[in-house]
């Protein structure tokens, strides 16, 4: 299953839900409402994410951190 709640996601992706939350772009972070995770209907509701879009996400990141890097 792609879509994990908070806690499990980021056990899977091998970060805090801290990091998780962090990332998302209303906090600054790149990771997209809709794409990489989603609300609930309420304010208090469970936040869902793809893990494998996440995991693609952080690759591409670290792929162009390595390039910056390097130039």
């Amino acid at each position: 299953m792609s879509w994990m709640r908070t806690g499990d996601a980021a056990d899977q992706l091998g970060v805090s839900s801290d990091t998780l939350k962090r990332r998302r772009e209303v906090s600054g972070g790149f990771l997209e409402n809709g794409t990489h995770y989603n609300l609930g209907p309420s304010k208090n509701s469970t936040i869902t994410w793809h893990v494998d879009r996440i995991r693609d996400a952080f690759n591409q990141r670290g792929l162009q951190a390595r390039k910056e890097a390097n130039s």
